[in-house]
C-alpha cells in the first residue's frame, strides 16, 4: 500500500488552474519532496492532502483512507508542520506539546509518555521548561516536529520546513527528519522551493503550473538531463542559439542572456564554440546538471521566472 496515492487531482481558484490532473504516488518510509517555484501548485496539493481544503476533481488516499470520504481516519494518521509557526511563545515547550496532545485525546500518563518520547527524539528533553519565545529558530522547528509526532503519525506533512532557518538550523532540521524516519518509520512528504533541500530527498516531484514535469531520485533526474551543461553568456543569445543549431547541430534553451546546452560531451564544445562565435560570446562555462537544469529542460523556463 502506498503512503499517498494521488490520482488525476485538479483544483482551481476562480479562473486560475492550480492543479492540472495531477497524479503521483509516495512510498511508505521515504522522504518525498514536492519541488517547484511559487505558484506551481505544491502548497495547494499540501492543503488538500492535509484535509484543509476539499478536492474538486480526482482522488487522494492516505494509507488506503480516502481524503474525501474518510477525513477522520486520514487526520489520525498524519502529522502536519505548517510553513507559518504554530507555537505559543508564552508557553513552555512542554505546555505547547500538552495543548497539542489534548487535541488528539492524549491525557494523563499517556500524554506524559508521548511527550517525553517526542522530546527525547527531537533532543529537547532539557528544554521542556523553557518558553518557546526564548528558543532559536532551529529549536522552535524541532518543537514543531515534536508536536506533529505526538500521536505517532504514519505520514508527516511539512510545508516549506526550512523557511526562516539559518544554514546551521537547516542541518539540525534534517538530522531530526532522518531520526524521525529511522526511529518511528514515518513517511515524510514536504514542499520546498529550495534546490539544495530537494537534493536530500529520496525522491522528488518537480512541479510546474500544476503538473508534475519530472519524477524520480534527484541524482537520476540530473543524470537523465545529461553528463554536463554548457552555458554560453551573450548579449545576443538569440543569435547564439541559431548558430549553435546551424553550425554544431546543438539544441539549446535560452534563458535571458544565457544559452544552455545539455550534452555528454559538453567540455569538447568549449573551444570550437569560442572560436566560431568570437565576439558574440561573453563567457562559456561547463558544469554538472543541477535540479534547476532538470526544470529548465522540462519547461523551457528558468526556475525563478516570475
Amino acid at each position: 500500500m502506498n503512503a499517498v496515492s494521488i490520482d488525476q487531482v485538479s483544483h482551481s481558484y476562480g479562473d486560475r488552474l492550480a492543479l492540472d490532473a495531477m497524479s503521483l504516488e509516495v512510498r511508505p518510509g521515504e522522504i518525498f519532496g514536492l519541488l517547484g517555484p511559487n505558484g506551481s501548485g505544491k502548497s495547494t496539493l499540501f492543503r488538500i492532502i492535509s484535509t484543509l481544503i476539499p478536492i474538486q476533481a480526482g482522488s487522494i488516499d492516505v494509507f488506503g483512507a480516502s481524503v474525501q470520504k474518510e477525513k477522520a481516519s486520514v487526520r489520525s494518521q498524519i502529522g502536519v508542520v505548517f510553513q507559518s509557526p504554530s507555537l505559543d511563545g508564552k508557553l513552555t515547550v512542554e505546555e505547547n506539546l500538552r495543548c497539542q496532545g489534548a487535541l488528539y485525546g492524549l491525557f494523563g500518563s499517556q500524554a506524559d509518555k508521548s511527550i517525553s518520547s517526542a522530546l527525547d527524539s527531537m533532543g529537547l528533553s532539557d528544554r521542556r521548561s523553557e518558553r518557546c519565545d526564548k528558543l532559536s529558530g532551529g529549536l522552535k522547528r524541532r518543537v514543531e516536529l515534536a508536536k506533529g509526532m505526538l500521536h505517532h503519525p504514519r505520514l508527516f506533512l511539512m510545508d516549506e520546513p526550512s523557511t526562516g532557518l539559518d544554514p546551521a538550523a537547516r542541518i539540525d532540521l534534517w538530522h531530526a527528519l532522518m531520526e524521525l524516519r529511522s526511529k518511528h518509520g514515518a513517511t515524510i512528504l514536504l514542499t520546498t522551493h529550495l534546490l539544495e533541500e530537494a537534493e536530500k530527498c529520496d525522491r522528488i516531484a518537480i512541479m510546474h503550473q500544476g503538473k508534475v514535469v519530472a519524477l524520480g531520485e534527484p541524482e537520476t533526474l540530473r543524470h537523465e538531463t545529461g553528463a554536463g551543461v554548457l552555458t554560453v553568456t551573450s548579449r545576443q543569445p538569440e543569435q547564439v542559439a541559431i548558430l549553435l543549431r546551424e553550425r554544431f547541430q546543438l539544441e539549446s534553451v535560452q534563458l535571458h542572456n544565457q544559452v544552455r546546452v545539455a550534452s555528454s560531451e559538453a567540455t569538447r564544445w568549449v573551444a570550437p564554440i569560442a572560436e566560431s562565435l568570437g565576439d558574440l560570446v561573453d563567457s562559456i562555462s561547463v558544469g554538472r546538471p543541477s535540479l534547476e537544469d532538470v526544470f529548465v529542460s522540462k519547461t523551457g523556463h528558468k526556475f525563478w521566472d516570475g
